[in-house]
């Protein structure tokens, strides 16, 4: 099996140690060790290029693996299947699909033998051109920037505020804070702009949306979180779009308009992903345009693009393979 591995080093689990745990495991495995986006692109285009993949091991977060995506796609290159190895800081599509620690992954491949591992269809969304497996405005874009404004100021205390524990840190102390003293939430209008919308009941089940036709409003009012994705979670186990995968071909839309004050008294009920929840409101869709009120920020596979007054979110016609580790664990252990 042709593979090839790349490892974000300035991802939060990065290292230079990974090269050879990599050799040690898959000795005839292409490894590059990448600090920016121009590595990483003149590796696509001087090691990929005349040997496609037929699987690349992704070493980073979920921001990692979507640049690496776009970038094999701006070179106009067919997506190899990708497998996830957790070395971000949320690790979403790494947690959605079972991914072991590292040398466990490497491991595993290699208890496998010559075949392609088995693989698990995701979709993508598509904004300005772009692919993701996850993209939004309001509060999951300001914590983002919260966090990273954080560890660039703590210094020494790096470690102690990373992960989990950074994200909530930066949560109590800078995003909430932000919203209980300011100005309050954007208001969005949210319209459908392609087949007509679906939606979700208290029983969760997917049902027509009553005036949810082509051109349609399906929203207006304020907006906490108003994103879009083809996967449950957005990191940490946080199940933002438990209906992302309910409806083939169609996107999950979320908008929550609640308060901060009222967030946080639900901020477990939210991480579950339990349904109904007051004000959450859930589109199942093609392409959805979004407008709001004023700029927000906006974040793409958790990476902070910048400030947008509009975002069109539509159901990419690219989608990726990437390796189930939870069958292949169950494979190889078997």
């Amino acid at each position: 099996m042709n593979i090839a591995v790349l490892v974000n080093l300035r991802a939060r689990r990065g290292s230079e140690g990974m090269g050879g745990l990599v050799q040690r495991f898959l000795p005839r495995a292409r490894v590059a060790l990448t600090r920016s986006v121009d590595e990483a692109r003149t590796w696509i285009d001087q090691q990929l290029r005349p040997n496609p993949p037929s699987l690349l091991l992704a070493g980073g977060g979920d921001g990692t693996i979507t640049g690496l995506l776009n970038e094999i796609r701006a070179q106009g290159l067919a997506l190899p299947a990708i497998g996830v190895l957790p070395m971000g800081t949320g690790n979403a599509w790494a947690h959605v699909t079972g991914a072991p620690r590292p040398a466990v992954a490497l491991k595993q491949l290699a208890a496998y033998g010559e075949r392609l591992p088995p693989l698990r269809p995701f979709s993508l969304v598509r904004v300005e051109g772009r692919l993701a497996p996850f993209a939004g405005t309001g509060w999951d874009a300001e914590m983002v920037q919260d966090f990273k404004n954080q560890l660039a100021a703590t210094g020494p205390l790096l470690g102690a505020q990373s992960g989990l524990r950074g994200y909530l840190g930066a949560m109590f102390t800078r995003t909430i804070p932000r919203h209980l003293f300011g100005s309050g939430s954007a208001n969005v209008s949210v319209y459908n702009l392609g087949a007509p919308a679906l939606t979700v009941d208290a029983n969760r089940a997917i049902r027509p949306l009553p005036g949810g036709d082509t051109g349609a409003l399906l929203y207006r009012g304020p907006a906490s979180v108003a994103g879009a994705a083809t996967t449950p979670e957005w990191g940490f186990g946080f199940k933002a779009f438990p209906f992302a995968q309910a409806m083939p071909h169609r996107l999950s839309v979320r908008v929550y308009g609640a308060g901060v004050l009222e967030a946080t008294r639900n901020m477990f009920k939210l991480w579950r992903g339990e349904h109904p929840l007051p004000k959450m409101h859930d589109f199942l869709v093609e392409r959805v345009r979004m407008d709001f009120d004023r700029e927000v920020p906006f974040q793409m596979a958790g990476d902070v693009i910048g400030m947008r007054r509009s975002i069109t979110f539509e159901l990419a016609e690219e989608s990726v393979q990437l390796v189930d580790w939870h069958r292949l664990s169950s494979l190889v252990t078997a």
